[in-house]
């Protein structure tokens, strides 16, 4: 059952104790309000602010699970946090570890910094779960698929738009390396998981993919420098930094280029051209 005074009381505390720069939104100089405003936890939470307020006035029609997964989200909240509020709002919590897509409070902050970066958080299997607005405009957002083509491996294998971002001379390594990335996966979740579905998907559907897959190969990591291909500024020569979450098995992945090259420069241009020109379905 549903702790409607619980889950109210929870949210108001929340919602109060987070400033501004905490969820990556600007202070303003006439604020006065102590903590976010309720308009605000609803954009956060992808929710109309009418039904948020309904909630922390104990009112409305019980939250979804989806519903309430958006709200822990939002609100930054930690694991035991989401799971403390599924529970007042009447469910069960999800299961934790590699198939959770709840990102961490520490991962959510360095992202809300990296607004002048590209950047994004992504699941073992490749899915993007956010980005910042410097990673769409280089990419293109990569959070709307749907089903298997949320991860970049599927995609790579069944859809060809997703080899637009790359050069095609490292079309090949990359079949390598995501096959390789994805048999690792396979092993360590097991026979079972979304790893060894998506296997058996592509064995079915992709016979580039059933070539690489037979190779058997382990180990293939990505490039010290990864190149991207840009519909309007061409290739970027780019690092990629991993900051990873071992309870989530989530992946923070952040591009930079060597001050003074020509990507550098091409970055810099980028963030004037802004998210309008990353066009393309993308992907790391």
């Amino acid at each position: 059952m549903i702790d409607r005074a619980g889950l109210a009381a929870f949210l108001r505390h929340r919602r109060e104790s987070l400033q501004p720069e905490d969820v990556g939104l600007p202070r303003g100089q006439r604020r006065r309000t102590n903590g976010l405003r309720r308009e605000e936890v609803a954009a956060l939470c992808h929710m109309s602010a009418d039904y948020y307020a309904r909630l922390e006035r104990e009112r409305g029609p019980q939250p979804s699970e989806q519903m309430i997964a958006s709200i822990a989200q939002g609100l930054h909240l930690s694991l035991d946090e989401r799971d403390h509020l599924f529970r007042l709002g009447g469910h069960h919590p999800p299961v934790r570890g590699a198939d959770s897509e709840h990102i961490s409070p520490g991962l959510l902050r360095i992202l809300d910094r990296l607004t002048d970066t590209p950047a994004e958080i992504v699941t073992e299997l490749g899915e993007t779960l956010r980005q910042s607005p410097m990673g769409v405009a280089l990419t293109g957002d990569t959070t709307h698929y749907t089903g298997p083509a949320r991860s970049i491996g599927y995609r790579w294998f069944t859809d060809p738009a997703a080899r637009r971002t790359y050069p095609a001379d490292d079309h090949a390594f990359l079949s390598r390396m995501y096959a390789a990335g994805l048999r690792s996966i396979v092993a360590l979740r097991g026979p079972s998981s979304r790893a060894a579905y998506f296997a058996d998907l592509l064995l079915g559907q992709s016979e580039e993919f059933r070539r690489v897959w037979d190779e058997h190969e382990i180990g293939v990591r990505p490039k010290d420098v990864k190149r991207l291909l840009h519909p309007e500024l061409g290739v970027l020569e780019l690092n990629c930094q991993r900051l990873l979450d071992p309870q989530q098995s989530h992946g923070l992945l952040v591009y930079t280029a060597v001050p003074g090259s020509e990507s550098h420069e091409k970055l810099q241009l980028l963030s004037v051209i802004g998210s309008a020109a990353g066009g393309s379905s993308g992907w790391r």
